[in-house]
């Protein structure tokens, strides 16, 4: 097996491109190759920037033999035509979250990796961290026993910004793709470690939320219920900065954890909070050796080299059922993209 680092390009040139571009050049598997942007002037800038050797169109990285895996970090809408495209040009694929704005487009980009044969995971970086390995063991091994409710928050203010893509429908804005996603994933994951299963997908979705002039969901709240017992709530806003936690109540105690989004990055910590029932609680420091977003790139870039198809810390299963939990969630507060069937 090679142990060349993977050659990445990344189509687009925004916060989380060049977020990822700086993870890229800090990992011990990865290196950037290309960038593409429909703005050449701003794919050049950014070439420079990171010192890129190639830049032009999406088609252009798409083209380029030299490149092994392209992450897709165009705007939620624009996820599952480059996905498929890359898949289509032989290229492994790391898509920014969510893998699409629609379960069915989630289902096309699966099935254009399976067809092609590579590899594609959904880019949520704490899948890869091992703060969140240790939260899946600790469930497993039953610390807290069965678990009964899970409480995920993410949440923070944008902003009043009007030219903010988060507040521009046709872009797919709002608070459920831009955080929600991440809450839902996350009790997805929480749910199936407590069963001891690798995915389990919610069975009911009941939600609220407050609406922004433009139409966006600027701050949504969920229930969601799994058939093993377990009920999750989750929240997300981009107007309000609530505190972004995760709660997992068990029948023989607690788990949260403070940071459980970016950890290291957002809120400068990562641990374990475990409270067993009538014992002291204990906290579990989680050690850092490299930003999330860096652990995230090697781990990607491991799973290439070993000639993996899918990510064991987000799997395809699991980017499928939780769109299907955020289609119901959509559904159960009425929000409706352009685009969407009979829209």
């Amino acid at each position: 097996m090679s142990s060349e680092r993977v050659r990445w390009g990344i189509l687009g040139t925004g916060k989380i491109a060049t977020i990822l571009a700086e993870a890229i050049g800090s990992s011990t598997g990865g290196r950037l190759v290309a960038v593409g942007s429909r703005d050449t002037e701003r794919a050049a800038a950014f070439a420079s920037r990171f010192a890129v050797p190639r830049h032009g169109s999406y088609e252009n990285v798409l083209d380029d033999d030299e490149v092994e895996l392209a992450y897709v970090a165009t705007h939620h809408p624009e996820h599952r035509r480059w996905a498929v495209a890359a898949a289509g040009a032989g290229k492994h694929v790391l898509c920014e979250k969510p893998i699409a704005i629609r379960h069915a487009d989630a289902v096309e980009i699966v099935e254009a990796a399976r067809r092609n044969d590579v590899f594609l995971a959904e880019a949520f970086a704490y899948r890869s961290h091992p703060q969140t390995d240790r939260l899946v063991a600790l469930i497993r091994d039953g610390a807290i026993g069965t678990v009964r409710v899970i409480d995920a928050v993410f949440a923070y203010d944008a902003g009043p910004q009007p030219t903010n893509y988060l507040m521009a429908p046709e872009l797919a804005g709002g608070s459920m793709l831009d955080v929600g996603c991440y809450t839902t994933s996350m009790s997805h994951l929480v749910a199936a470690a407590g069963q001891g299963v690798d995915v389990l997908q919610s069975s009911d979705v009941a939600a609220a939320a407050v609406f922004g002039p433009t139409g966006v969901d600027l701050t949504t709240a969920a229930t969601l219920t799994f058939d093993d017992g377990a009920l999750a709530r989750v929240a997300c806003s981009i107007q309000a900065n609530l505190d972004g936690a995760l709660k997992v109540v068990g029948s023989e105690g607690r788990i949260e954890v403070p940071s459980p989004w970016l950890p290291g990055r957002i809120g400068d910590r990562a641990e374990i909070l475990l409270q067993r029932w009538g014992v002291d609680e204990e906290a579990i420091p989680i050690s850092i050796e490299a930003d999330v977003y860096t652990i995230e790139v090697d781990a990607v870039s491991h799973c290439v080299r070993q000639g993996a198809r899918s990510s064991p810390g987000m799997r395809w299963e699991e980017s499928l059922a939780n769109m299907l939990t955020l289609d119901r969630w959509r559904s159960a507060i009425g929000l409706r993209y352009p685009g969407d069937p009979s829209a």
